[in-house]
């Protein structure tokens, strides 16, 4: 039997069916590494061993008794903190929310442990998603595996950190401009955000409500489709919630292989000034074993890749000034001490428990929202949003994905982004545009840069194009290994 903690998702629960291993061995095998790990990675905010041995119990008595049987069934999984999780500290890695528990489960909570998956804890954040590296964290800054000076990327990088680092087989990322895909790049895993609305957002506490969207990392596409099958379709809870027409299909039964008849387009602008070299070679030869295996590789242009990040903030942060007003003080979470009159409470209470980087958001966003401004910036914003969303559609008429970086480099030094925001902001620049759209993307390992440190390729597909997404992503995996390469394996021959 083989190291568990090297297994991916799929093969933890087949092992766990076969009965060679339960799911009790494979739940204590990872705590016990995130014992053993994580006070150097910083990965987790909470971890919940009491809960989840318990919990892998109950499951195991289902499994044998033939009630559950989904591939998942008895996996361990760990959930980025900005997801409500009934009765365990959801915390967006802010002190204003101190040691709020919620007194529900977010949908895909639910349906995850409905499918048998354990909760084994809650993973650190850029705080509220805002951030690009997993610095902006009251709890500290999360650590890349492959190189602890190096940032695991954001907001979910503990998310990514936590499975690349064998904390976590697999995970639930939120991503509002690339919080999936881009830690997924940086730390070497798999990482994907669905089409807008495939995935229910109750119980998300959001950050841009129009762009957030929760979806999987893990070590593989296999393992994200798996996940995809339990956490996708309509919730009457969520409003912006899709019926899919395939509800009933499986993405993980979809995977075939086969590309011969895959369109792929390759967009210049992604593929020019300002991104690496080792970058651009990587991803090129990407498209190139796609062509092998019989797709149509064709250069395009996208002409409105630099008006996305513009586009994205100016959005994004129009929406956090809305979402983050509820917190108070008054209602939930930290409380100031010191404060003279309500309207002093609010403004004591934001400006300690809020972090630098949150303030800067919401002081863009209510300055972009405010009288005399919204129409020069946050309904332009909107305008060009629809023309991004036209040229897409214009663009997947003629093809079935889009293949791009995921980053224009790979993992910064911890605290170089910090210093230089625009530069941190500028790292999300192939990442927004899917989000802009509501279009799903998938960030796949596609190598490494001279130093030893991952490398993302990133496949955009149209609205409701998860098929060909995970299809070209699953390909490209059964012929290349780099997903199969591990931090901890570098580590030991460093």
């Amino acid at each position: 039997m083989r190291d568990i903690l090297k297994m991916t998702a799929i093969e933890v629960g087949e092992a766990i069916r076969k009965g060679e291993i339960t799911s009790v061995e494979a739940t204590s095998a990872l705590l016990d590494a995130i014992e053993a790990a994580d006070s150097e990675i910083n990965a987790y905010i909470t971890v919940c061993r009491e809960a989840a041995l318990e919990q892998a119990k109950k499951v195991q008595k289902l499994i044998e008794s033939g009630e559950l049987s989904g591939p998942l069934a008895g996996v361990p999984i760990a959930i980025k903190d900005n997801i409500c999780t009934k009765g365990v500290k959801t915390s967006c890695a802010s002190k204003i929310l101190g040691d709020f528990k919620p007194p529900y489960d977010a949908t895909v909570i639910t349906r995850l442990e409905e499918a048998g998956m354990v909760v084994v804890g809650k993973l650190n954040m850029d705080e509220f998603a805002m951030g690009s590296t997993t610095e902006t964290s009251f709890y500290g800054a999360t650590k890349n595996p492959w190189d602890k000076n190096k940032v695991p990327g954001g907001s979910s990088g503990g998310a990514a950190a936590a499975v690349a680092a064998g904390e976590a087989f697999c995970a639930l990322g939120s991503d509002t401009g690339g919080s999936i895909r881009q830690p997924a790049s940086y730390c070497g895993v798999t990482g994907f955000k669905p089409t807008y609305g495939t995935v229910s957002r109750y119980g998300l506490i959001a950050y841009a409500s129009s762009l957030d969207q929760i979806g999987p990392v893990a070590r593989d596409v296999r393992d994200c489709a798996a996940i995809m099958d339990i956490i996708k379709g309509k919730d009457c809870m969520d409003g912006t919630s899709i019926e899919l027409e395939e509800q009933n299909e499986s993405y993980l039964q979809m995977l075939s292989g086969d590309v011969s008849k895959l369109r792929v387009a390759l967009p210049k602008e992604c593929f020019g000034e300002g991104v690496d070299d080792e970058v651009r070679s990587s991803v090129l030869l990407m498209a190139e074993e796609l062509k092998k295996q019989g797709a149509e590789v064709t250069e395009i242009s996208l002409p409105f890749i630099k008006y996305v990040i513009p586009t994205y903030y100016i959005m994004a942060t129009a929406e956090a000034s809305s979402n983050l007003s509820r917190f108070d003080g008054v209602k939930y979470g930290f409380r100031a001490t010191e404060y003279d009159g309500l309207r002093d409470l609010y403004e004591a209470t934001r400006s300690e428990g809020f972090g630098e980087e949150v303030k800067k958001r919401i002081l863009l966003g209510t300055f972009v929202l405010s009288s005399g401004y919204y129409d020069a910036y946050y309904k332009k914003a909107l305008q060009v949003k629809s023309i991004i969303k036209e040229q897409f559609d214009s663009i997947f008429e003629q093809y079935d994905v889009i293949i791009c970086p995921t980053a224009p480099a790979t993992a910064p030094t911890i605290g170089e982004s910090l210093s230089d925001s625009l530069k941190m902001y500028l790292s999300d620049i192939f990442t927004v545009s899917p989000n802009i759209a509501g279009l799903p993307a998938l960030s796949v390992p596609c190598g490494f840069d001279r130093s030893g440190m991952p490398i993302g390729a990133q496949i955009i597909g149209p609205r409701l194009g998860e098929r060909n997404v995970l299809g070209a992503g699953y390909a490209y995996q059964q012929v290349t290994d780099f997903h199969k390469r591990n931090a901890a394996e570098r580590s030991e021959t460093k």
